[in-house]
């Protein structure tokens, strides 16, 4: 029994010390030849000029009106040349009546509707099926903040309903009820019977309800001669008011003061500019280089030309935003992966060469494998690279999702980095 207690202990302090070298040496091997490694990726970076500018267009203000003015038009709708944009009356009390007219209009476009509807179940089933989409809408413009919209999903919502309720309703009855509200609005229009007026757009283009006093200073003609101290001045004109005003003509213009380096990489750009808004447009806007001014103190004004979504843009004056010349895009890795391998070769003249290699080292089954690549862009602890393996070696080129070791202590092509 002895022995055998003797035997036991010797056998535990064995694996003890067993358990205890090998840990050692796995805490030896860490610390002398840690192993990091860390995913590439697709990256893009964006030669960017950051700016503060002014958006500019052809724009003719509407005269000024007295009395009680309401606008007929959307910001941004287009107008044909005399079509309305707005009403003046005379005071409150012929607005109250217009709007009663129109209540009565609405009121009778909803029982035509159903006097003309064929009554039966499928006609009702389709105005469920209106309505529902409606309430949707409606919840939609009011989840996203929008209370233009939401007032008129509103008012369309309540006009479909009321031809819900009449769709089953006698039709003499119907008929009763229109001249009946025909007469009401007989009445109310011989009230209301020269308290009103129509403000009509002399020429065509889009509305806009928002007069700045910038519309006489800053034109499509006046930015092209302004120096970089004009423009950086101008002041918009506290007198300017009217009826709203209208946006002329396909073309948009956004002028702004960048240095004469930035001015001349925009000029020689290969392809159209891109601008970005800072705010009021959440999608990037294609532009090219109208103009560019004299050289003041190594400044000039920049004047970028857009065609596209000009209606949205008729409320945007002064604005930052960013001007983008062009990109990079290649494969992101850590500025610390890359790595030179330098190699001798002597040629059938006995003359020895030497190559420099750039690449990274990628784990590729157990072993670290050097992959070349040539770098494209060097930012801040990162470059953007580009796979570069010779001809006969595809399997070493570089994509993106590949695991670039970081450090690993001294690394070679093949080098054994995971135990199986």
């Amino acid at each position: 029994m002895k022995n055998n207690g003797i035997g036991t202990k010797l056998l535990m302090a064995a694996v003890t010390l067993a358990l205890a070298l090998y840990f050692g040496v796995q805490t030896v091997r860490y610390f002398s030849d840690p192993l990091s490694t860390i995913p590439t990726y697709h990256y893009r970076v964006e030669e960017a000029a950051s700016v503060s500018g002014y958006v500019v267009r052809e724009e003719l203000v509407l005269p000024q009106q007295t009395g009680v003015l309401q606008v007929r038009r959307e910001e941004g709708e287009r107008v044909s040349a005399g079509g309305t944009v707005a009403a003046v009356y005379a005071d409150q009390a012929s607005v109250d009546l217009q709007a009663q007219i129109e209540a009565l209009n609405a009121r009778m476009e909803q029982l035509r509707y159903a006097q003309e509807a064929e009554v039966g179940v499928e006609v009702a089933q389709k105005l469920d099926v209106k309505i529902r989409r409606n309430i949707l809408d409606y919840r939609a413009a009011l989840t996203a903040g929008h209370l233009g919209d939401a007032e008129k999903q509103g008012a369309h919502l309540r006009a479909q309903v009321l031809k819900r309720d009449y769709t089953n309703t006698d039709t003499t009855d119907l008929t009763v009820q229109i001249q009946d509200l025909q007469g009401q609005v007989k009445t109310l229009q011989t009230q209301i019977a020269g308290a009103v007026r129509r403000v009509t757009a002399p020429k065509s283009g889009l509305y806009s309800a928002v007069v700045d006093g910038y519309e006489a200073l800053l034109t499509p003609e006046s930015i092209r001669t302004m120096t970089p101290s004009q423009l950086q001045t101008v002041e918009p004109d506290p007198a300017a008011a009217g009826a709203g005003k209208l946006v002329l003509g396909d073309a948009w213009y956004y002028v702004t003061v960048v240095t004469a380096a930035e001015a001349q990489r925009m000029q020689d750009a290969e392809t159209p500019l891109t601008l970005r808004f800072a705010k009021g447009v959440e999608r990037d806007l294609t532009v090219t280089v109208a103009h560019v001014g004299q050289e003041e103190n190594g400044r000039c004004v920049v004047v970028l030309e857009g065609r596209n979504y000009l209606s949205e843009l008729t409320l945007l004056r002064q604005q930052s935003a960013q001007i983008i010349s062009g990109g990079v895009e290649g494969i992101r890795v850590p500025e610390e992966a890359l790595r030179v391998v330098t190699a001798s070769h002597t040629g059938e003249d006995g003359t020895e060469t030497e190559t420099r290699t750039i690449g990274v080292y990628c784990v590729m089954g157990v072993e670290a494998r050097f992959k070349p690549v040539k770098v494209l862009y060097r930012g801040e602890n990162f470059a953007l690279v580009q796979a570069d393996p010779p001809a006969d070696r595809e399997p070493l080129r570089l994509r993106a999702g590949d695991e670039v070791i970081l450090s690993a202590g001294e690394l070679y092509d093949g080098k054994v980095i995971l135990s199986e």
